[in-house]
């Protein structure tokens, strides 16, 4: 059965109203927006997205955000989106913050099968005790606080230390982008790109990779190859992508 699909409407054509959706990308590099403009032009609402942050206004996940398309948000940080921050202030979206290396654990763990696992990181902070905001009300207050989360000591090298305990992520759909792309759905990123989006991918229970550059079964090095089309079950040819700059610096001149 093939995995092409016609173009990026027709690959997220399934994708409802409450889906939840791991996708790809680190700020605006690597982002699967061929895909998210695609799901834009569509009527659903209440998505569950998974990203490591919501990209910048206008552009990526930010222009779900801008359509009140997002119901609740799993990521690492707010970023330079000032439309993520308002709405998150402003108890219109439900956020659940998560340090960065934990998400991508629970994002490999989800996609490896594991239910959930104990860390480090976190412990002895309202990560691990519970409080911190995942909703608040339209007054400032907290309506949702993040519970607490069983923390438990194991012994090893450096003696006893505290771990808590995180579950795994999976999702609906997994949204990624990839460089080049064969028709099995075997995949290479590029360079940084790569990032969020092999971890994405295997946490979607039905993964749709957008690529720049499709080529014949077999043609990828095996040895090149970043994730198994074995975790892909759509791709579409989107040509290459817009490169944008998350945060342009500029030098003064002397």
């Amino acid at each position: 059965m093939s995995k092409l699909c016609s173009s990026a409407a027709d690959a997220v054509a399934d994708v409802v109203s409450g889906s939840s959706l791991a996708v790809g990308g680190f700020g605006v590099c690597g982002i699967p927006d061929a895909l998210i403009e695609a799901l834009a032009d569509r009527d659903i609402t209440d998505l569950e997205v998974i990203s490591n942050n919501c990209g910048i206004e206008g552009v990526g996940l930010g222009i779900l955000l801008n359509n009140k398309q997002i119901r609740r948000v799993v990521a690492s940080y707010v970023g330079e989106n000032a439309e993520f921050a308002r709405q998150y202030l402003g108890g219109e979206i439900e956020v659940e913050l998560t340090p960065q290396g934990t998400l991508a654990e629970k994002l490999r763990a989800g996609g490896a099968g594991i239910p959930a696992f104990f860390i480090p990181a976190g412990v002895g902070t309202p990560v691990a005790e519970g409080g911190l905001p995942w909703r608040y009300a339209a007054n400032g207050s907290v309506a949702v606080a993040s519970p607490a989360k069983e923390v438990r000591t194991f012994g090893g090298t450096w003696g006893d230390r505290r771990y808590v305990l995180e579950e795994a992520i999976t999702a609906d759909y997994a949204l990624v982008h990839a460089l080049i792309g064969d028709t099995d759905g075997n995949l290479v990123f590029d360079k940084s790109a790569r990032n969020f989006n092999p971890l994405a991918a295997t946490a979607g229970r039905i993964c749709v990779a957008q690529v720049e550059e499709l080529v014949p079964s077999g043609e990828i090095d095996p040895g090149a190859v970043h994730l198994p089309g074995i975790f892909v079950d759509r791709i579409v040819h989107t040509g290459r992508q817009t490169k944008h700059i998350e945060k342009r610096t500029i030098a003064q001149e002397s």
